[in-house]
């Protein structure tokens, strides 16, 4: 008996030091549109659709199924099969500066609007993130410009 408390004690302190640890993961629409439902299944109340590249973030994983969160904070769930690994971000100032560097005095290369999506290409230094629009331009964001990272 006391061996398997000291296992399940164990097993706790496991979780809550990965709890504490784990980094938000953000996962993004891999398909031109998406059903989000309020249950893990196809038969419970459909909620809203999503388009392709929107950003959402995992919040917990049932076999097929994700719960996710939106920009919003709404809570739904999404078959994992939809999902991509490729990253978008979510504007989420009404313009959002994009530099040539990750440096506030770096020259605009362009703007981009609320909800607009940013391709991800990858995490700079200081809070800066290197993405593309899908015209092709690309530069640095601030992170506090954008959801999903």
């Amino acid at each position: 008996m006391r061996s398997r408390v000291v296992v399940t004690l164990s097993a706790l302190l496991a979780l809550a030091a990965a709890g504490v640890s784990r980094a938000a993961e953000f996962r993004s629409v891999g398909d031109k549109a998406v059903v989000l439902y309020d249950a893990p299944s196809n038969k419970a109340k459909k909620r809203y659709i999503l388009s392709q590249g929107y950003p959402v973030e995992v919040v917990v994983v049932v076999e097929d199924w994700i719960k996710v969160r939106d920009a919003k904070g709404e809570l739904t769930w999404v078959e994992s099969k939809h999902l991509a690994d490729k990253r978008f971000l979510l504007v989420t100032v009404p313009v959002a500066q994009i530099r040539e560097s990750a440096d506030d005095n770096a020259r605009v290369v362009f703007e981009a609007g609320e909800n607009v999506l940013l391709e991800l290409l990858e995490v700079a230094r200081g809070g800066w993130l290197r993405v593309r629009h899908r015209d092709g331009e690309s530069g640095f964001v601030k992170i506090t410009q954008v959801w999903g990272a």
